[in-house]
């Protein structure tokens, strides 16, 4: 209850639940017991009393419930009584056991620290290199990487429109131990804005000259006209040559990866719709969610990824 009205109620709607919960019980029992009748001998004519129902010529006879399913229902109403009074769930009311569901979470979660921090402690010490090769800590770390990470990256890391491939040789802020490391403790900002104030001709030839730099089909004319453009708001970041600048997450334009092209839309279209919106991209730091041993554990299964076939 406290997950829905927060730590606790206010005494009107505590009084509320309770009267809601107790009436309904009540009220259950009361009229499964004001409608049990247990003298159903026939007359001195053998008849037998009726509900007035009638079908087909069929009459349904005001037949008491049998004694086994009218104890069953009784018990229900004894355990139910019994629960409310042991466990959390009238209003404010605590309950005798003073259970809460998250109590009960936090002692599993402190007993599984307990047991595992132990082993990622080892983990940590060993250089991710040689953790990476580790088979058994790999099985553990494709675990956390799983319940925290596929659900940008996908479950075999390719990513997706807006996420990093993992398996690839491009990286947008590196791929060595220590910069996996740095986007993973600290998270990661990218920021490529607008430049819709260039007008659509030189978004044009820009585009055209992005095209040319991973020897795709453009339009030469337009790409050397882009590429003046290119020299002056772009190799800042992307560098003249147009190779990134993986200090600033900025990406290669060189390799034909292209981070932000949706299914079934062309390359050109997806420079276009970059250059006139900008894009924004932002990667959580993940040492605060699952701590920085099993960051160091998943480190090394990102990196293990370049070893697999």
């Amino acid at each position: 209850m406290n997950n829905l009205w927060g730590d606790s109620l206010s005494g009107f709607w505590s009084a509320w639940i309770i009267v809601i919960t107790l009436g309904s019980i009540g009220f259950a029992f009361w009229l499964l017991y004001a409608n049990r009748k247990t003298d159903k001998t026939p007359d001195a004519e053998g008849n037998v009393e009726t509900t007035g129902h009638a079908a087909d010529g069929i009459e349904e006879y005001d037949n008491p419930l049998p004694r086994w399913w009218f104890q069953l229902y009784v018990g229900t109403v004894i355990f139910s009584l019994g629960y409310l009074v042991l466990y959390p769930g009238l209003g404010n009311f605590a309950g005798v056991l003073g259970w809460t569901q998250e109590g009960q979470w936090e002692e599993e979660v402190a007993r599984a620290e307990e047991r595992f921090t132990p082993i990622f402690a080892q983990y940590q010490e060993i250089p991710i290199p040689e953790l990476a090769r580790d088979a058994e800590a790999m099985q553990v770390a494709e675990r956390i990487y799983l319940n925290n990470c596929a659900v940008c990256h996908g479950s075999n890391a390719q990513g997706g429109y807006g996420f990093p491939n993992l398996t690839d040789d491009d990286w947008l802020y590196g791929g060595e131990p220590e910069q996996i490391l740095t986007s993973l403790i600290r998270g990661r900002n990218g920021l490529m804005p607008s430049w819709q104030q260039l007008g659509e001709q030189n978004i044009e030839n820009v585009t055209q000259h992005v095209l040319a730099l991973s020897d795709l089909e453009h339009d030469a004319e337009r790409a050397e006209r882009g590429a003046a453009t290119f020299a002056s708001v772009c190799a800042a970041c992307h560098m003249p040559d147009g190779t990134g600048n993986q200090a600033l997450g900025a990406p290669n334009l060189t390799n034909d990866i292209w981070l932000y092209q949706a299914p079934g839309q062309s390359v050109a279209d997806s420079v276009r719709q970059t250059l006139r919106n900008g894009r924004n991209g932002h990667m959580p730091a993940q040492a605060a969610y699952i701590g920085e041993e099993r960051v160091h554990l998943v480190a090394a299964y990102v990196y293990s990824l370049r070893f697999r076939d």
